[in-house]
């Protein structure tokens, strides 16, 4: 087992950013939805895009200078499983309070599975309400559902890195947040 002093704090600031270029961390326990998603995109034409995985945070201090600056961290929760939930959670500590100005986003997947607690999507939308982030739902069953996903963070990525004219990743956060309704404690009847 690795000690903290091996670890790294990811900061979004330390380094300046490449010239229309857009580096996004897809953070995910399972890699069930991860590398579909990476595929999709680098794709991309018109901005180049570095996918960097992982399964979970911190990451290794021994990469830390070769590291390029990650514009946008996505932790990706499949609902059908707790630890994939517990996994994310306790990644969020290994984030520079920075990142939650916009350049974190939660994706969720199997929302829609009829075998998955209601408390689990309930308990990411409170995850994603309580750091003032987006939440996003993916299908992963599907090429199709797959594209679109990526196509949503894409469209995120490149605010969050400073390629869209006049639209700031503190504004588009604020416009995306993930909100709570209040009565998400009481128990649902469906």
């Amino acid at each position: 087992m690795l000690t903290d002093c091996n670890m790294s704090l990811l900061k979004p600031f330390n380094k300046l950013p490449d010239l229309n270029t857009a580096n996004i961390l897809l953070v995910e326990s399972e890699e069930q939805l991860q590398q579909s998603l990476a595929n999709v995109l680098v794709e991309e034409k018109a901005v180049t895009v570095h996918v960097r995985l992982a399964r979970s945070l911190p990451l290794p201090v021994e990469n830390e200078e070769s590291r390029p600056r990650i514009d946008l961290v996505v932790f990706i929760i499949n609902l059908s499983s707790e630890h994939s939930f517990q996994s994310a959670e306790s990644s969020l500590k290994y984030l520079d309070p920075g990142y939650f100005l916009g350049k974190v986003c939660f994706m969720v997947t199997n929302a829609r599975n009829a075998s998955v607690p209601g408390e689990r999507l309930d308990a990411a939308r409170k995850l994603a309400a309580l750091h003032h982030c987006p939440l996003l739902f993916a299908e992963d069953q599907t090429p199709d559902g797959v594209t679109e996903a990526a196509q949503r963070l894409m469209t995120i990525l490149k605010v969050s890195a400073g390629l869209v004219p006049m639209a700031t990743a503190l504004y588009l956060s604020s416009l995306t947040r993930c909100t709570v309704p209040p009565d998400i404690d009481q128990p649902s009847f469906d």
